[in-house]
């Protein structure tokens, strides 16, 4: 038996490891799939996005505390960094570019610390309310210091500098890239190393119940200040990440827009699994800055879809991926795949029909030249005819309609 116990544990650190051995190797072959230099800077974008997305559901997922300020660790992460880079620059302090992710986690830290004295006292509504308080002191008040916060425009700082380290002068994309790629795997790591240690399963267990927590001689309250300290230590990391790669810092780092950025991101991917907010930093990153090139309507797209993920998917894209396996390991899709068809058949219809009255919507609300005739997809639409409106609504609403019926069919067969 203690063999055989042995064995398991072996295959499951042997997993692991394949796991981990993976997830970097996609960081270092993804450059060389998209070699396009938007694409790297894209993927560089994603990069600080995960690590956002992975600090914040430390709260979310694992702790259950709805943080509506988040973006405040963020966002001093990054001004930190900035006048870091500036003051490197200067030749004030000796800081190769590679550390400057430091500067903005430990201002993450401290400042996770400061304002987690008074948001951890409470929980629930009390926690989410008073974390988006203190969010919109600090971007308010960001326009109070103009010398640090640079006002309105921001602070620009400049990533090749001296010194440096290995010959690498960062001005290239694809050397920032790897740069940011290091620092979100090692920052990957620490996190996942955080759910495994006695304070992250007891932030799950203050989670489930926190007077269970107290009974067992635990102070929850210490628990979520903790936690909370850390999520703003990788906040401001990603915040640094963020800076190195824009060279630049603004207000809008700090605003509750950028903290709705990070909560739709987690929840698309799915907030109750630990590789949820990676792959929602990716769809959203895609969304936002692929969709954003073609159409204005953009934002809507995204917020339809967070609509309907937490609807009815509320485990987010990790949380369907793995019911589906286990539909198709039960043997489901052999028994209902002509249901399934129609499904997605069915599906895609009611998805374009929308995508073309939100398209015909937008081009009749935004368009100021008056011309009624618009092109999508590389077919010509005339938004002047009420006929096409009739048949693009009821297209919509019937096939909507009968992709809900079936899918609740499904449920019950």
């Amino acid at each position: 038996m203690p063999q055989e116990l042995t064995m398991k544990g072996s295959a499951t650190r042997m997993t692991m490891w394949l796991r981990w051995g993976l997830y970097g190797l996609v960081m270092v072959l993804a450059p060389m799939w998209f070699s396009g230099g938007g694409a790297i800077a894209v993927m560089s974008q994603m990069g600080s996005a995960i690590l956002f997305g992975l600090a914040f559901n430390i709260l979310l997922g694992q702790g259950g505390m709805l943080s509506f300020g988040h973006s405040v660790y963020y966002g001093l992460g990054c001004f930190f960094a900035v006048h870091a880079m500036n003051l490197a620059g200067k030749g004030f302090i000796w800081l190769p570019l590679p550390l400057v992710p430091l500067a903005g986690a430990l201002a993450g830290m401290v400042f996770g610390a400061l304002f987690g004295l008074i948001t951890t006292q409470r929980s629930g509504t009390a926690f989410a309310m008073l974390t988006f308080g203190l969010g919109e002191l600090v971007f308010l008040s960001a326009s109070m210091f103009p010398n640090f916060f640079g006002g309105e425009v921001g602070l620009t700082t400049t990533r090749v500098y001296a010194p440096q380290l290995l010959g690498l002068t960062f001005g290239p994309a694809i050397q920032v890239y790897y740069l940011i790629a290091l620092w979100v795997l090692v920052g990957t790591l620490a996190m996942y190393g955080l759910t495994l240690t006695p304070l992250g399963l007891l932030l799950n267990a203050v989670r489930d119940n926190a007077e269970r927590v107290a009974f067992i001689g635990y102070n929850a309250q210490r628990i979520r200040f903790a936690s909370l300290a850390l999520s703003g230590l990788f906040s401001g990391l990603a915040g640094a990440l963020a800076a190195i790669n824009f060279e630049s810092a603004t207000i809008e780092s700090l605003s509750a827009a950028q903290s709705g950025t990070v909560l739709v991101f987690t929840f698309i991917g799915g907030a109750g699994y630990f590789v949820g907010p990676i792959v929602g930093a990716i769809v959203g990153t895609m969304m936002t800055v692929l969709v954003s090139g073609i159409t204005m309507a953009w934002p809507l797209y995204l917020g339809l879809f967070f609509v309907l993920v937490v609807k009815f998917a509320p485990g987010g894209i990790v949380g369907m991926l793995i019911d589906g396996w286990r539909y198709v390991q039960r043997g489901e899709v052999a028994r209902n795949w002509r249901v399934l068809v129609v499904i997605m058949g069915v599906g895609l219809t009611c998805a374009l029909s929308a995508v073309t009255f939100i398209e015909m919507t937008y081009h009749r609300t935004m368009d100021t030249t008056g011309d009624a005739s618009m092109v999508l997809a590389g077919i010509a639409i005339n938004t002047a005819s009420w006929i096409l409106w009739v048949a693009v609504i009821c297209v919509t609403a019937v096939t909507g309609a009968v992709t809900w019926n079936l899918s609740r069919l499904l449920k019950k067969t």
